[in-house]
């Protein structure tokens, strides 16, 4: 059996924090790569970005 690394999320993805997308509303769960900039995301993708 392998050793799990630090990158193998094994928990529930129920208890990440998420939040509705400011333009279709959307919900967008929290992602590793937005971590330190969790409280200034607002939008789900670039579309929606662009139609702010």
């Amino acid at each position: 059996m392998p050793h799990p690394t630090k990158n193998d999320f094994k928990g529930n993805k129920q208890s990440l924090p998420s939040k509705p997308c400011a333009v279709c509303g959307r919900t967008m769960t929290w992602r590793k790569a937005w971590a330190k900039n969790w409280d200034a995301v607002r939008y789900c993708s670039d579309a929606c970005r662009a139609k702010k």
